[in-house]
């Protein structure tokens, strides 16, 4: 039974408010009879006798009532819990739900459970839901075995992330040629299939989900072991990889040290392990969270465990840069204050050390990314003092499909464990659709350089081929901070730019303004050339370093404008900065 809605069991509370003790029923007088019939008695009765309603219940009533309450969740409650949501549902809202104590309760919650997952609360049509009890009632029709299509293996992947790109079927089973990382070579296997999706969040892309029905019942369960298909792995004769048919390996050895039972073959063991590794990382994420390290930590995220000691304040910064189509670098940036940090010596080395654990989660409360990592701070003893007014910054790049999502960032002071930080905020990944002129953030840093060709795309602070360290305000409408003796490092990828069909070429006018906020002055105008920044590319960086000696102590702002002549496009950028 599926509760699509609010609903009471009025049945029950019926029941409740009307039914007598059995013995009265049956009959018999009862201990408590109606106050009708004790208007007939005595006086002096009727003030010996206690109310019901308001004389202490024995032990033996309180555990009763308490396992009534629990059995209240057996109807369409405990239904919507255990059957309708339960691939769906978050460990923390399960626990929120069981807590509660009627109905009305219940039914509130359930219609908040919708609306947080609805895509347009303004619509009274909540699309997630409608699509997922349309996931529910397909798996039940399509994928039950002995068991309701939901509970099976492939009713759980299909709930959780809908209909895959391609399916390998092989309903019959029968004969197959093995992939050569497989072992290669002819035999029989069971009824299997293979469902492949382009890209899961939090999954990654070109994910393969195998299903093999061993019983060829109908019951297809979810396996990591390519080999279990295999029908005649267990027959003397037939079905032999080709290491087997060559002598290279013995069919006694199919079961290696791992997982899967492709056999021993020496040249394609590495092969065969490492894709025995990605399949094992697969369907933890598939089937389990995220392992969480800090837990501690995880509890300030995940359950809202108010802080007990002081504050550990951090500032964190979030950037945007295109990767392809439909994926986003999403750079974060911390920056934690020293003299914030516990210090502790020991052999003239002064040591802070700081957790950290981030979480993205979507609407509906699924968790797409985590990191955790720890930030440690040395310093030699004699010069701890100096450096308590310096900061530390802390980098981490997340891949994410563009949408709406939640960051929740949890840092302990490890020495001083009552000293926690906590950061939460939406996160709002842009779409970069195609003809449109886009950009990504406007990023200010107080470092930037080129990298070696080995460090590419790789390291923390280094996006495409330039190292580039952001400056952190405290939130977005706070200027970021500049010293006179600092360098104005400015970087900016500009996207989708038209190309001139003859030329194979752009046609782009660049150009970048210092503008002081308070006179509104322009202190500095500058042109840019698109041949340096890359003339036959839709994409180009625009990057510049400043000294800021030459400005005076104010507020500022730079300004990049992106001109498209091409397109009939324009596009600009600005970003307030503080010169001290």
């Amino acid at each position: 039974m599926m509760l699509n809605g609010r609903r009471f069991l009025f049945a029950a509370l019926s029941c409740s408010l009307v039914c007598y003790p059995a013995k009265a029923l049956s009959g018999q007088p009862a201990a408590n009879p109606p106050a009708g019939a004790q208007q007939a008695q005595p006086a002096a009765s009727q003030e010996q006798e206690v109310d019901p309603l308001k004389r202490e219940r024995s032990d033996k009533e309180k555990f009763a009532a308490q396992r009534a309450l629990k059995q209240e969740l057996k109807g369409a409650y405990k239904t919507w819990l255990t059957q309708d949501v339960a691939w769906i549902i978050s460990d923390e809202e399960s626990k929120s739900f069981k807590s509660l104590s009627n109905d009305e309760e219940r039914d509130a919650f359930i219609e908040q459970f919708w609306l947080r997952r609805n895509p347009n609360p303004d619509s009274p049509e909540n699309e997630f839901r409608e699509e997922h009890y349309r996931r529910i009632a397909y798996a039940n029709e399509h994928f039950a075995a002995g068991k309701p299509g939901w509970k099976t293996d492939r009713g759980h992947i299909y709930i959780s992330y809908g209909k895959p790109d391609n399916i390998d079927s092989h309903p019959s089973g029968g004969n197959y040629n093995r992939p050569v990382d497989e072992g290669g070579g002819t035999t029989t296997t069971f009824p299997f299939e293979v469902w492949n999706y382009r890209y899961l969040e939090g999954i990654g892309e070109n994910v393969d989900i195998e299903f093999v029905d061993t019983c060829q019942c109908g019951d297809y369960h979810f396996t990591i072991d390519r080999g279990e298909k295999d029908a005649l792995a267990h027959v003397s004769a037939g079905g032999n990889t080709n290491a087997e048919r060559y002598g290279n390996a013995q069919r006694q050895n199919r079961q290696g040290s791992g997982p899967e039972t492709l056999g021993t073959d020496k040249i394609m063991g590495a092969a065969q392990q490492g894709k025995e590794f990605d399949r094992i990382n697969t369907a933890a994420k598939l089937f389990a969270p995220p392992p969480i390290k800090f837990k501690d930590l995880e509890a300030f995220i995940s359950e809202h465990t108010l802080l007990t000691g002081p504050v550990f304040p951090f500032d964190v910064r979030t950037d945007f840069v295109k990767v392809t189509e439909t994926s986003v670098l999403v750079p974060i940036t911390l920056q934690l204050k020293n003299r914030d940090m516990t210090f502790v010596t020991k052999d003239g080395v002064a040591k802070g050390v700081v957790n950290i654990l981030g979480k993205v989660t979507t609407l509906t409360h699924k968790t797409v990314q985590t990191f955790e990592d720890v930030v440690e701070v040395e310093q030699p003893s004699e010069l701890l003092e100096k450096s308590l007014d310096k900061q530390s910054v802390y980098w981490k790049a997340l891949p994410l499909l563009p949408g709406l999502y939640r960051l929740d960032i949890a840092i302990k002071d490890v020495n001083n464990p009552d000293h926690v930080g906590l950061y939460g905020a939406g996160l709002i990944v842009p779409t970069y659709h195609d003809e449109k002129l886009a950009t990504s953030s406007l990023i200010l840093a107080d470092k930037m350089s080129l990298v070696s060709s080995r460090e590419i795309g790789s390291g923390n602070f280094v996006i495409g081929n330039t190292y580039i360290r952001p400056r952190v305000s405290k939130n977005a409408a706070t200027p970021i901070n500049f010293k006179r003796s600092q360098d104005l490092n400015f970087w900016m990828q500009v996207y989708n730019l038209g190309i001139d069909e003859a030329t194979k070429s752009n046609n782009v006018a660049v150009s970048f303004q210092i503008i002081d906020i308070a006179s509104g002055a322009v202190i500095l105008d500058k042109l840019l050339d698109s041949k340096d920044l890359g003339v036959h590319s839709d994409q180009m960086t625009v990057k510049n370093t400043l000294p800021m000696a030459g400005l005076q102590p104010g507020k500022y702002k730079v300004t990049i404008k992106i001109s498209d002549a091409i397109l009939k496009q324009e596009i600009a950028q600005s970003a307030p900065f503080v010169v001290e």
